[in-house]
């Protein structure tokens, strides 16, 4: 009877889109055979430190510090500002792509949807956005992320403006007559019951090993030895390091209720109630999924075939710089976070992570393909434009000529 019973509770769920396939599992899984295999082991066990020491740690750090300070930000009345003031919401909304990760964006987006605010604006918040790869490059490089911050700031404003003369009047027909904004098309689905109890145990587990890890994160920043002065053997803070990491990547791979291509390259949606340090632990869990993902496509390469990813990129020459801008057309921050790690490791220039940051549209291109598919390949064609002229006009002026 009991089994009879759990399965008819398993049916309800599946019917009620609760049961979905889980594509996250699948990189926690590579991890485990990587680690199995003997040839592969070393590299995979110094990745997963490294992710963990050198880039989860200060991502929390800047996350919950980030979101603790934005938590009371009235979105309604920034929103109704915004359009009380036509002339003031391109640079506004430009401001709010700037912004680390993706929330300013998604409300300039929805507004659009409603008619609150001009396509204009939608395009200066497009192209302004970094989305979470903003995180990465602010914990790793923050004189260089503050640099793209700026320009794309400036950029993304420009265009705005240039963009509404010429979409002067209605843009109802960049609007889709059959879409409708619901809350699962805005916030995502309600969060199931294995979603809460996984984020639960999430954040009780980030509470735990937050104060240790950042000590052991910031003695590494500054080359410090960790396991001698804790009279422990040899790599025992990496290999904990890396235990820790593949259990994050296990949490996060339980904790999404999305799916398909969004599951794996998107940021999971949160409600309001669920509070800064639930935000933090799920997009810094996240965020080291796919630097784990990069550091492994670039340490594999070398260690084991011998591969010099820096010296193949840089034979490349410009062709990196379209690579990473067309990188950044797709949707979700995975790919952008992907293309900024390879920025950090020294594999491509800075034109091209600035191209890639111009181009990339985050996870509001979700919600804009959503409720405004015209609008938002429009979107993401007006902000290419600048993205190869910033691109490529830095790489001619200051990259090329170090190279001759």
């Amino acid at each position: 009877m009991d089994s009879k019973l759990k399965f008819n509770e398993l049916m309800m769920e599946c019917k009620e889109g609760q049961l979905k396939p889980n594509l996250r599992i699948i990189l926690p899984i590579l991890l485990a055979i990587l680690l199995l295999v003997p040839v592969t082991r070393a590299v995979t066990l110094q990745v997963l430190s490294d992710a963990f020491l050198q880039v989860s740690v200060f991502v929390f750090a800047s996350l919950a510090l980030y979101y603790s300070l934005t938590r009371n930000l009235d979105k309604e009345r920034l929103a109704s500002y915004m359009q009380r003031h036509p002339l003031q919401e391109v640079a506004i909304a430009a401001l709010l792509g700037a912004l680390p990760g993706c929330g300013g964006a998604i409300i300039v987006v929805t507004q659009f949807t409603r008619g609150l605010t001009s396509f204009g604006a939608v395009v200066a918040v497009l192209t302004s956005t970094m989305g979470d790869a903003a995180f990465l490059l602010l914990a790793q490089k923050p004189t260089d992320a503050l640099l793209i911050v700026a320009i794309s700031l400036v950029i993304g404003t420009i265009s705005g403006y240039i963009v509404n003369l010429f979409h002067k009047g209605k843009t109802d027909w960049l609007l889709s007559k059959g879409a409708s904004e619901s809350k699962e098309s805005l916030c995502g689905p309600e969060p199931s019951r294995t979603r809460k109890t996984v984020l639960r145990w999430s954040v009780r587990f980030w509470k735990i090993i937050f104060i240790p890890a950042l000590i052991g994160a910031v003695a590494v920043a500054l080359q410090l030895e960790l396991n001698e002065p804790l009279n422990l053997p040899s790599n025992t803070v990496e290999t904990i390091a890396a235990t820790v990491t593949f259990l994050i990547l296990v949490l996060w791979a339980f904790t999404s209720d999305l799916t398909g291509y969004s599951a794996i390259t998107s940021e999971e949606p949160t409600t309001h109630h669920e509070g800064w340090l639930n935000k933090s632990v799920l997009d810094t869990q996240f965020v080291t999924g796919w630097v784990v993902l990069a550091f492994l496509a670039f340490e594999l390469p070398v260690k084991l075939l011998g591969v010099d990813l820096a010296g193949l990129f840089e034979s490349w020459g410009s062709v990196v710089i379209l690579m990473a801008v067309l990188i950044g057309f797709l949707p979700g921050c995975g790919p952008q976070i992907l293309v900024t790690s390879l920025y950090i490791n020294g594999s491509i220039p800075f034109s091209a992570q600035l191209g890639n940051a111009i181009s990339n549209d985050g996870d509001a291109l979700f919600p804009a393909i959503a409720l405004a598919p015209k609008a938002a390949l429009l979107a993401t064609v007006y902000s290419a434009i600048p993205a190869f002229i910033a691109a490529y006009s830095y790489y001619f002026l200051f990259e090329e000529a170090l190279l001759l």
